[in-house]
């Protein structure tokens, strides 16, 4: 992948955009770019895993700082740094860049099943997680709990799917039509 200044550009309005979304009042249960954004940077570095894995985690760490500011100041009840499940969470999201790299050629197929295929993955490991660690839900370590913890989820499952879906969709797109004027404006000179 060139490094052009439009590409540059748009990696950083994805970090600020990603940023600025996690922690407005906008963001639903779920509801967030950081999937599509994992998705995305394994497909556009794919050929540069550090870079790969250095986006996602550096749109998480961001809003995570963000949100420790507004927590700090009582503007925020969400604290932005909250001990070892955080560094769970920031492993789920190394594994989704993982799945962004099996894209390889950027058919809408593709998109949409690393799309559908990143979240599940992330609500099965994730929940399961809460599950064992005897997180949130207070489930006993039982096939019913874990069917409980798993159900529980169901709603942010369905945001992040919805989410991921949304955000794939723009990011992708407006990748494409970015490097596509960039082709054409290379062959014209």
């Amino acid at each position: 992948m060139k490094f052009t200044k439009k590409v540059v550009l748009f990696i950083a309005l994805i970090i600020t955009v990603s940023v600025l979304y996690r922690v407005s009042p906008l963001r639903d249960y779920g509801f967030a770019p950081q999937l599509a954004i994992a998705l995305f940077s394994g497909y556009l570095f794919s050929n540069n895993k550090k870079w790969a894995f250095i986006l996602p985690l550096m749109s998480m760490f961001l809003s995570d700082v963000l949100y420790e500011v507004l927590y700090n100041y009582n503007l925020s009840d969400i604290k932005g740094f909250y001990g070892f499940e955080q560094v769970l969470n920031y492993s789920f999201i190394l594994v989704l860049t993982g799945i962004g790299f099996f894209i390889k050629k950027a058919k809408v197929s593709r998109i949409a099943s690393a799309s559908i295929a990143g979240p599940t993955v992330y609500f099965l490991i994730s929940n399961f997680a809460v599950w064992a660690g005897n997180g949130g839900y207070q489930h006993p370590k039982t096939l019913a709990g874990l069917i409980a913890c798993m159900t529980e989820g169901l709603p942010f499952y369905k945001n992040s799917l919805v989410g991921t879906l949304l955000f794939s969709t723009i990011l992708f797109g407006s990748y494409f039509l970015i490097t596509k004027n960039e082709t054409q404006e290379a062959i014209a000179n």
